[in-house]
């Protein structure tokens, strides 16, 4: 059995730097599917999965003279997927709301300044939600943007639905710390 066989990830690694497309090659036929599934399991989008599926591909591609995968090559790519998905989700959301302020502009000064308060506060959640921890964030997302249940998140990410729930928990507090100068304001 030759190297390549017995360890297919490291000899793509290995490949990476030098002989980029066998190794683009490889890894697009071992874990397209793979990043596709992953993603389609948050978005239920089939062609946005593998357009963002895609974009991981390219990122090791543009990054392969650097890059360190410290884990294997399959949890390296998940990892990526999952960020990916995350940022598509919150960057989509950000764009949708602005589109909605669009449509309703108020016509009154007293709206206009509520309408300035609450972009100031909506600005102020996704900066918090930014600033979780990977994982944190990640459940928080899956929970309140694309409304899994805790089972269903724990499944997900393979992890015990405790874990879940204090990854709520933790966000939730860090969100309520947050807008806590909004709530005091009245």
């Amino acid at each position: 059995m030759t190297y390549e066989n017995e360890h297919p990830d490291d000899y793509i690694l290995k490949l990476l730097p030098t002989r980029d497309g066998e190794a683009m090659e490889l890894m697009f036929k071992k874990y397209f599917a793979f990043l596709c599934l992953t993603i389609v399991r948050v978005l239920k989008d089939g062609h946005t999965s593998e357009d963002l599926a895609q974009e991981v591909l390219m990122e090791v591609w543009r990054r392969r003279a650097d890059l360190h995968v410290n884990t294997s090559l399959k949890a390296y790519l998940r990892r990526s997927a999952v960020n990916k998905t995350l940022n598509y989700i919150r960057d989509r959301k950000i764009r949708w709301d602005d589109e909605d302020k669009l449509i309703t502009l108020p016509n009154k000064s007293e709206d206009i300044v509520s309408g300035l308060e609450g972009q100031d506060l909506e600005k102020t959640i996704h900066a918090a939600i930014d600033e979780l921890p990977e994982r944190c964030r990640l459940v928080f997302t899956l929970s309140r943007f694309e409304e899994m249940g805790n089972q269903q998140i724990a499944e997900e990410l393979g992890i015990s639905i405790k874990t879940v729930e204090n990854q709520m928990t933790k966000a939730l507090k860090v969100l309520r710390e947050a807008i806590s100068p909004y709530l005091n304001e009245g």
